[in-house]
């Protein structure tokens, strides 16, 4: 599976296996240099979930307290921007 198709919690699981590895100190420098650039690249990526999930949160929220009816009466929506 490529970075891009983990689930952020695949992601993240990742992540604390790469911590574990990098911590026992049993590993060579090569090995360690690309754990971290593995690493740089899964935080990128979870962070940007985080940041898409909080706007989109932020965008519901506002939302419920400025609720906008359409012609049948029923809550107008807006679709989500991508990051």
């Amino acid at each position: 599976m490529t970075q891009e198709t983990l689930s952020f919690e695949q992601a993240f699981e990742r992540l604390e296996q790469i911590l574990e590895k990098m911590n026992n100190g049993k590993i060579s420098l090569e090995e360690s240099l690309k754990l971290f650039e593995e690493a740089e690249k899964l935080i990128r990526s979870c962070n940007n979930r985080l940041v898409t999930s909080e706007q989109k949160i932020e965008m519901l929220v506002k939302q419920r307290s400025e609720l906008v009816m359409d012609a049948s009466q029923r809550p107008k929506t807006t679709p989500f921007a991508s990051v």
